[in-house]
């Protein structure tokens, strides 16, 4: 029986981040430009959660939001789903299964070094049936 690979293989290292100050507008054009749909909210080095595309245009659908005003630190979930680098794959996709995460932060010695989304769990799944058609 194999063993299962830690996150760190999957996951995309040094992921993209904003400033907790960077206004909506700022975020959704960084995430346009990078393809991506999850931003990390950061002060420095300490991680203060995540932003998704989702997030963005629900609170543009408010009244009175003004996406070049409201900065993602406002927005930002705040309770993050984070694991180590060497936590087993499939512990991470059940966990993000079973509670809808889009994302989760990788982390070590309280610094964010990864993220891994459902794109890459579908980048996994992917090699899994790759491997699995070659035997």
């Amino acid at each position: 029986m194999k063993t299962i690979p830690p996150i760190q293989k999957y996951m995309t290292t040094t992921p993209l981040t904003i400033h907790r100050d960077s206004t909506l507008d700022e975020a959704f054009k960084e995430m346009k430009s990078h393809q991506i749909r999850h931003l990390p909210v950061m002060d420095g080095s300490e991680i203060l959660g995540i932003i998704s595309e989702r997030d963005i245009m629900v609170a543009e659908a408010l009244n009175n939001v003004d996406p070049s005003k409201v900065k993602a630190g406002d927005i930002a979930k705040t309770e993050t789903y984070k694991v180590p680098p060497d936590m087993p794959t499939d512990e991470v996709v059940l966990e993000m299964a079973a509670n809808k995460y889009g994302s989760a932060l990788i982390v070590q010695n309280n610094k964010l070094v990864g993220i891994f989304t459902t794109v890459d769990a579908l980048t996994a799944f992917a090699e899994v049936l790759e491997n699995y058609r070659g035997k």
